[in-house]
């Protein structure tokens, strides 16, 4: 029996393409994982999907982290900004990011304006796709069952 569930790509990619077409200065685009996997790109070719959905994760749980431990909310974006440009991540549902690309001449309000909305749809896509799945447990909520993993070798101070 085929499976009758629609691609990712199929409908989040159209929507990337719209975002490009809306912001001129914005290079690339990609949606991943917060496991770091790819799920559809709209990227130049000379950057690799896959190792760039993986710094997508890197970043998004580095950025989380430092939200909760200074302010105690979510995450909602971060931006890099760089001397070739812009890269901006923002959170797409719990389980999903944006990852924009844009020159360094964008204007970031303008990005912000048109990259936030959709963000949030592609939360709701991947909610209708049966991709998302509910929010992982909060920090501190729950006690480990097994006390971590320590190099019990001897440093020797020099």
């Amino acid at each position: 029996m085929a499976n009758s569930d629609p691609d990712p790509n199929t409908v989040l990619l159209p929507e990337l393409h719209g975002l490009r077409e809306r912001v001129p200065q914005l290079t690339g685009s990609l949606v991943a994982s917060i496991d770091g996997l790819l799920i559809t790109h709209d990227l130049p070719a000379h950057i690799e999907p896959n190792g760039m959905a993986a710094l997508t994760a890197s970043q998004l749980s580095l950025s989380h982290r430092l939200v909760t431990t200074a302010h105690g909310g979510g995450f909602h974006e971060v931006v890099v900004r760089g001397s070739g440009g812009h890269v901006v991540i923002y959170a797409a549902g719990w389980t999903a990011a944006l990852t924009v690309l844009a020159a360094p001449t964008v204007n970031v309000g303008r990005l912000h304006l048109e990259s936030r909305p959709l963000a949030r749809a592609i939360a709701d896509h991947l909610k209708a796709l049966g991709k998302e799945v509910r929010a992982p447990e909060p920090a501190g909520k729950h006690e480990l069952t097994k006390p971590p993993v320590t190099n019990t070798r001897r440093r020797e101070r020099i």
